[in-house]
């Protein structure tokens, strides 16, 4: 191992917050990492990192070090993508995350067409609703929904995502159906529920254009859209959801649209999130190929919808 991967070696330890982690990462024992920074430490003739059994801190040098490293590191990146650019057929891994619906709904009928056409293009999916660091764990793609605030990443809205009121016909059987939104406040919801978002009521706009909230009474919650999708085919809770997660339901009758006459506020768009503007080609063959398979107008999702343009004051 040379100077070069010893450094970002330091460097992967320092944005993983341990030697385990950054073990783990590499799929390797602790006491490789441990060896290679001292090896580096010893070629650098410089103490780089202040070390006792159960944690560590740079010293001066060592942070210059870890600054250096990751200029490093985006330099090698730039190098591999401007030389990926003169492929004349992509090539190589390309490294994908998303949450776990987008992945399996959206991403991976993309992924099966984009592999026949580019066979020479390995990629890697990882599902995980937790956001992820992209540049430390070699992403080159993210789809999230909502746009990130990390303003080191670039990100590029690719499909709106709006919001619509649902419920199954057995619930409104039982409940009877809703005229306005107040008839809401007692029936029992489901609600996206997780450690950065908590939904606890409807975001409109009324008669006067002025923003408003109705609460609501949720009776289950879950971080997980497909859950609460089935929860509301039960028949036991209606549901605000983003039209996204629709497929048939609404097509076959097994959910309802409730109140499409109020204004329902925006939900946030999906985007796309990469790490630098220099795409490689892959990267950028993807990006359009998921483009054109949503809609670059009207998304997928809504087609799902019948009408839906005409809800919630859509038009």
């Amino acid at each position: 191992m040379d100077t070069t991967s010893r450094l970002l070696m330091l460097l992967e330890v320092v944005e993983r917050g341990s030697f385990a982690k950054a073990a783990e990462t590499r799929n390797i024992d602790r006491s490789v990492i441990s060896k290679q920074i001292s090896r580096l430490e010893d070629d650098l003739g410089v103490r780089l990192l202040n070390r006792t059994t159960r944690s560590f801190s740079l010293t001066a040098a060592g942070a210059e070090m870890v600054k250096k490293a990751n200029e490093l590191r985006q330099l090698l990146g730039e190098t591999v993508r401007l030389a990926e650019n003169y492929h004349q057929e992509p090539r190589g891994v390309l490294k994908i995350t998303s949450s776990a619906i987008i992945g399996r709904r959206y991403l991976q009928p993309v992924i099966n067409d984009f592999q026949k056409r580019f066979p020479q293009v390995e990629i890697e999916l990882r599902l995980d609703d937790k956001l992820v660091d992209l540049v430390s764990e070699g992403f080159d793609l993210a789809f999230r929904v909502g746009e990130p605030k990390d303003s080191s990443l670039i990100a590029r809205k690719i499909a709106r995502n709006r919001l619509l009121l649902l419920a199954a016909p057995e619930f409104i059987q039982t409940y009877g159906l809703p005229t306005k939104i107040e008839d809401l406040v007692d029936l029992p919801a489901a609600s996206y529920s997780s450690t950065s978002l908590r939904v606890e009521g409807i975001r409109y706009v009324d008669q006067y254009g002025l923003p408003q909230e109705q609460k609501i009474k949720s009776v289950f919650r879950a971080n997980d859209a497909e859950v609460l999708l089935d929860k509301t085919l039960s028949g036991t809770t209606y549901v605000l959801a983003p039209a996204f997660i629709i497929n048939d339901e609404i097509k076959q009758g097994r959910l309802v649209p409730l109140l499409t006459d109020i204004k329902l506020q925006e939900y946030s768009a999906m985007y796309a999130v990469y790490p630098h503007r220099d795409l490689p080609v892959r990267t950028r063959l993807f990006f359009d190929a998921i483009r054109e398979h949503l809609g670059k107008d009207i998304p997928l999702w809504e087609s799902n919808i019948p009408a839906f343009e005409q809800m919630y004051q859509n038009n």
